[in-house]
């Protein structure tokens, strides 16, 4: 199928609505802490919890959604070994949103072998960390 008839099929309700889909799993800018004294309130009224890869630091917000950080450090290498790390952080918290419990900020620092690690060994071990909603019964 060329791009015009695919367009004229959607056009006539051929192609399936997007009611149907299972809901998004993006990472809006309401679930990021994006100012300086966003990040300063966690880190002075926060709890910390560390492992091998990570420390966390949480703050409740009294908001009905967590909202997150993170801070990469020069020191864990170049600005591609930076973003990669980023990216890698970004799409944990993405794909695990819906299980982590609403109502904190967070703020993570990775350490540099965040890099390099397992991706899922990597989202098991930041999912320990963080505060997670009771499952279903």
């Amino acid at each position: 199928m060329d791009g015009r008839s695919l367009r004229n099929a959607a056009g006539k309700g051929v192609i399936a609505s997007r009611e149907s889909d299972p809901p998004r799993l993006d990472f809006p800018r309401a679930c990021r802490l994006v100012r300086r004294v966003e990040y300063d309130a966690v880190y002075r009224d926060a709890r910390r919890r560390t492992s091998r890869e990570f420390t966390v630091f949480l703050r409740p917000n009294g908001l009905a959604l967590s909202r997150f950080g993170w801070s990469i450090k020069k020191a864990l290498g170049s600005a591609v070994r930076r973003n990669r790390i980023r990216r890698r952080l970004r799409e944990i918290l993405r794909l695990h949103r819906q299980e982590i419990a609403p109502g904190w900020d967070i703020v993570i620092h990775p350490r540099s072998s965040a890099a390099t690690a397992e991706f899922s060994a990597l989202a098991a071990e930041l999912l320990k960390l963080l505060p997670r909603t009771p499952a279903p019964e």
